[in-house]
């Protein structure tokens, strides 16, 4: 006879009934069977490129690696060289002057960014605040920290740009000490605008909040990227997280960034510090020639994704949705049609019928529950394939 045991059940910590498995988690898994069992689904969904960086990035950690002294721990903020290449970067993208030493901090990817901010900034029963729609990290972090999230309404009508009467409310009746903004804004595709990173930045003065950008997209379909550290005194009450995932083809690398002044950078650096390690020497190198493309880069990667954005645009009309055509970044947002019942349903309709898989809005907040979105991380020829299946198969 099996003893009975007298160990109490074993449960996880609070903070994991908070948050659910990653969307794209979840979702990938179930199409992977799908496939698996032959659906052959075109997927448009995650926003990873998939196209190489530049030769010379690749050369260069393949060069390094082969050293022997290459493969050892490395500084927790990062090597010089490349802390100074995104230092030069900024000068020249953007005309802001950081001081590389100071100013700034290598990340393993911005995401992983949004964590460290949140945990130097945020303690439990703080408030946050959270665009609607926006990128569901901010929020899954959010409640890991204990915070308190305080959404603020981005919507079509007020095109995708906060409402200030809406902010001064919300500041009105609570403590907040973190705002999340992300232009250009993912899932949207909207632009900002420097009167808009102008508001923002009084606002956090006025109220004593800590305005962050999300900044990775400025470079795709963008001939003009902006950084909220351009305006007068951001600096003071402002952070921005870049990352090269976007503009240099290097998803997986991992390589990200966080500026802002140096009192703020080194709260990070305490939380960062105790919680991974330097990145791979060779990697940084290889960053750091990325970061010395020059214009002719740029042009290259959206000569890739022109093509494929008027291929998504001809999706959308076959899908029978609505998109603002000045959308920038790497996606196409588009509403659907109004006889929809919801985006969850439309989408897995999709999935199910032309055996395409494209993202519900909902996921990214109630306000993007009318919404969908198509990612530009495909060939053109996939889209077009996607758009001839949507054509023969969806019912109308």
């Amino acid at each position: 006879m099996k003893k009975a045991s007298n160990n109490p059940a074993i449960t996880p910590a609070h903070r994991v009934g908070e948050v659910k498995e990653y969307y794209f988690s979840s979702k990938l898994k179930e199409i992977a069977a799908l496939n698996a069992n032959g659906a052959d689904i075109i997927s448009l969904g995650v926003g990873g490129p998939d196209c190489p960086p530049h030769d010379d990035v690749i050369d260069t950690l393949c060069a390094e690696a082969r050293k022997p002294g290459a493969h050892g721990y490395q500084p927790y903020v990062g090597l010089p060289a490349l802390r100074e290449a995104y230092a030069q970067w900024y000068q020249q993208w953007y005309n802001v002057q950081l001081d590389q030493a100071t100013e700034l901090l290598p990340l393993i990817g911005s995401k992983e960014g949004i964590l460290h901010t949140t945990l130097a900034f945020v303690n439990p029963g703080d408030s946050v605040l959270v665009p609607n729609p926006g990128y569901p990290t901010y929020t899954s972090v959010s409640r890991l920290a204990g915070a308190r999230i305080l959404y603020y309404d981005l919507n079509e009508e007020g095109h995708w740009e906060p409402d200030f009467d809406q902010l001064e409310q919300l500041a009105a009746d609570n403590d907040i000490k973190l705002m999340w903004v992300n232009y250009p804004h993912m899932p949207t595709g909207k632009t900002a605008s420097r009167q808009l990173f102008e508001r923002l930045v009084e606002f956090g003065h006025r109220h004593g909040i800590v305005i962050v950008n999300d900044n990775p997209y400025s470079f795709i379909l963008n001939d003009t990227p902006l950084s909220i550290l351009q305006v007068e005194g951001a600096r003071d009450i402002a952070i921005e997280m870049n990352s090269l995932s976007k503009s240099h083809n290097m998803p997986g690398w991992r390589m990200g960034m966080v500026a802002s002044n140096s009192t703020f950078i080194n709260w990070i650096l305490k939380v960062k510090s105790n919680v991974d390690s330097g990145q791979y020497k060779p990697m940084m190198l290889a960053a750091v020639r990325a970061l010395q493309c020059d214009r002719q880069w740029y042009d290259s990667i959206n000569a890739t994704y022109a093509p494929r954005r008027r291929a998504a645009e001809e999706l959308m009309d076959a899908l029978g949705c609505h998109y603002d055509p000045e959308q920038r970044g790497l996606f196409l947002w588009g509403r659907i049609p109004d006889n929809e019942t919801c985006s969850e349903a439309f989408a897995q309709r999709v999935l199910d019928q032309a055996r395409v898989f494209i993202v519900p809005g909902f996921i990214f907040g109630s306000n993007g529950n009318r919404y969908i979105r198509i990612s530009l991380c495909a060939t053109e020829a996939t889209i077009q394939q996607a758009t001839q299946r949507v054509k023969q198969y969806l019912d109308k």
